[in-house]
Parts: C-alpha cells; sequence; structure tokens
C-alpha cells in the first residue's frame, strides 16, 4: 500500500512539474526589458499569452509590471502610486465626475500611446475602473459585473 501512494504521489509531482508553464523569456524579451530598466532588480518572468510576456520588477523602491511581445517590443508599463504622486488636474477629474465614491486602488501606466492613472473605485455595490489622461481627461470607464453575473459594464472611450 505504500508503494502504491508513493508512486501516486510521484506520478502527481511529475505532472505538475511537466504542466509547470516555462517562465524563461525569449531572448530578444530580455534584452529588450534590459534596455529599457537597465536598474531593474528582482525581475520575474510570466508568459500573459501566446505572444506577450510580463516582467514583475522592483526599480526606485516601487513595485513595477511591465509587457513585452515575443519579438521585444514594448507594450506598457504600471506601478502603484499614492494620491499625493496624482498630478491635481487628474485628481479633479475624478472627483467631481465619480462623487461619493471611494478610491480602492491607483496605479500609474504609460503605453506608447501615452500616459494615464488607472483608479478601481467603489460606491456601495457598484464598482469601477477609470482611466484618466494627464490632462484629466476621462478616457475609459467601465462598470465591474454585480453579483448576479449581469454584466453592467458602460465603456467610454474618447480617443
Amino acid at each position: 500500500m505504500k508503494k502504491i501512494t508513493l508512486l501516486t504521489l510521484t506520478g502527481i509531482l511529475l505532472s505538475f512539474i511537466a504542466c509547470d508553464k516555462d517562465n524563461s523569456a525569449p531572448q530578444k524579451v530580455k534584452d529588450a526589458f534590459a534596455q529599457k530598466f537597465p536598474n531593474a532588480t528582482n525581475v520575474e518572468w510570466e508568459k500573459e499569452s501566446d505572444a506577450e510576456w510580463e516582467a514583475e520588477f522592483k526599480m526606485n523602491g516601487k513595485e513595477h509590471s511591465s509587457n513585452f511581445m515575443e519579438d521585444g517590443t514594448w507594450v506598457e508599463t504600471e506601478y502603484e502610486v499614492s494620491e499625493a504622486n496624482v498630478p491635481q488636474v487628474v485628481l479633479e477629474a475624478l472627483k467631481s465626475n465619480f462623487e461619493g465614491y471611494d478610491i480602492e486602488e491607483m496605479e500609474y501606466s504609460e503605453t506608447a500611446d501615452g500616459k494615464v492613472y488607472e483608479f478601481v473605485i467603489e460606491k456601495g455595490d457598484i464598482e469601477m475602473e477609470v482611466t484618466i489622461d494627464t490632462n484629466g481627461n476621462i478616457v475609459k470607464k467601465e462598470q465591474s459585473e454585480d453579483e448576479d453575473g449581469d454584466n453592467e459594464d458602460s465603456e467610454v472611450d474618447n480617443d
């Protein structure tokens, strides 16, 4: 009986090892990352999709994440910010358009298209994700699904 248990456990362990996805980014991705973030430390890679990789790392004392395509093309970099680090024009746009909402999370995001601040806000049972550019323009707002699973997303795209 002990042998069967041992063999079963060994089989399960080997199946986990065999199914573990490869978290070693391609050299093109690593090279592009090193060029863009030469002072990054504690870098950990994770495959986001068939063609995209995400690095989580520390830089300037903050946790960052950055995404790169398989060919090394940079996609996006994000990190959490405090309210003190958000421009006043952005905070005013958030507070005037979403009065009574509490801020749950704040992130700074940069892509090739520009820089934005992303917020998760909450008021009662309503949770929203709001994206505001550095000029105070609401770029996107999306309401999360309610508890019944009904999709109550409403999105604004001011491109």
